[in-house]
């Protein structure tokens, strides 16, 4: 096995176990080992500290397998890592109700770059890494092995796969060509999911446990739901009677396969349910001037922070469409906020929402502190991985 050494001092992160290491802590810089090969890393000393990927491009240089020097990074490792999450999987309340879930959440699920999603009878990955990509055609037989799989697809179509120099990519692996629409179960609710084309890997998985809990807050309610992409919370909304749900998005394409939803789950207009396609911001701003308000608003939008210079300008974005929510809703009503941006902690999201709080001349009180579901582990070597958080407020 190649070795890679440390400068020294720098292993201290390699005792916190976290697994990264970035191109400035390693001595050698004349390596030229093939991306995504296993390699040893030691210290300054000599002494043995992790084996991991490596990659020639990207900052974060390799990213770690094991801590333990027993492991030997075969096809029997990758099987064991894909089973522990499996079994994590399978105590998670929340799942029982439910065919669509994650199986494999990258670092926090000790595979690293590796995303594995699960719709009914077919699995999504995305590869993200050097070390992931060198693997995919094992990880895709043993995926292939699991009870019921037909067939497994390619979403590797995320800007970040260019960080390791690696191309964007999308397609089927092995078995059987998903349908156009997967049909899964989530609660009470169901929702066809496009996962050849829609965001992330079809659907917003990790919002599922947010989305439940709307059925404490939309009984009897008017609701708005901003970002609503395909419907998800707007539908819980519905089951949970709510008076009127309003769902609205920028793309069309979204908000007709959120209205085929409404029709999967029973619901039509007369039932309260409506549709607008259009700018979020611009459309408060219109409800602002129709006098509409709502009980209940849901702002679920895309990640406005890619990097870290771009937090201010996210922060402003993120202080505005909550200050037009908070002017939309009637007192005493709820506001579900939330930010996607991983380098937006959320120290900096709620003083956002202050902020616009301030400026809006809205009481308000924060109830609930939300993240992303239970099958998006945050491991605490890797707290990188939290990246959703979000507010449930009472505004008066």
């Amino acid at each position: 096995m190649n070795t890679i050494k440390l400068k020294p001092g720098r292993e201290r992160s390699m005792k916190r176990k976290h697994p990264w290491i970035f191109s400035g802590a390693i001595a050698d810089k004349d390596i030229n080992f093939p991306d995504g090969e296993t390699v040893a890393i030691i210290d300054d000393n000599g002494k043995w500290l992790a084996s991991g990927a490596y990659s020639s491009h990207s900052q974060i240089r390799v990213r770690i397998w094991s801590f333990d020097s027993g492991d030997e990074i075969d096809v029997f490792f990758l099987k064991r890592r894909i089973d522990r999450s499996l079994q994590r999987r399978s105590s998670i309340t929340e799942l029982r109700d439910s065919n669509a879930y994650r199986l494999v959440n990258a670092e926090s699920d000790g595979l690293p770059g590796l995303v594995v999603d699960r719709y009914d009878n077919f699995i999504v990955c995305q590869f993200f890494s050097s070390g992931a990509e060198h693997w995919k055609r094992e990880i895709v037989d043993i995926l292939m092995g699991l009870d019921s799989v037909k067939g497994v697809y390619e979403r590797s179509d995320a800007d970040v796969r260019k960080l390791e120099n690696l191309p964007l990519t999308a397609g089927l692996l092995a078995g059987q060509e998903p349908p156009e629409q997967i049909e899964i179960q989530e609660g009470a609710a169901k929702f066809l999911v496009n996962i050849r084309s829609g965001h992330k890997t079809g659907f917003y998985l990790d919002q599922r446990e947010n989305r439940l809990l709307m059925n404490a807050f939309a009984p009897s309610k008017d609701v708005l739901n901003c970002y609503a992409f395909t419907g998800g919370f707007g539908i819980h909304a519905l089951h949970a009677d709510a008076k009127s749900v309003t769902q609205l998005d920028s793309s069309a394409e979204a908000i007709a396969l959120a209205k085929a939803n409404a029709m999967l789950n029973g619901f039509s207009e007369n039932d309260g349910v409506s549709h607008i396609t259009g700018d979020v911001t611009q459309q408060l701003r219109r409800f602002r001037d129709e006098g509409r308000q709502f009980d209940v608003i849901v702002l679920d939008p895309p990640k406005f922070a890619i990097n870290a210079g771009q937090v201010d300008k996210a922060a402003r974005a993120y202080k505005d469409i909550n200050l037009w929510a908070m002017k939309l809703l009637s007192p005493g009503g709820t506001l579900f906020t939330f930010s996607c941006s991983g380098h937006v902690d959320r120290l900096l999201f709620q003083k956002i929402v202050a902020g616009a709080a301030l400026d809006a001349g809205r009481d308000v009180i924060v109830t609930h502190h939300l993240s992303q579901a239970a099958d998006h582990p945050v491991a605490t070597n890797f707290p990188e991985g939290e990246y959703l958080k979000g507010l449930v407020c009472s505004v008066f």
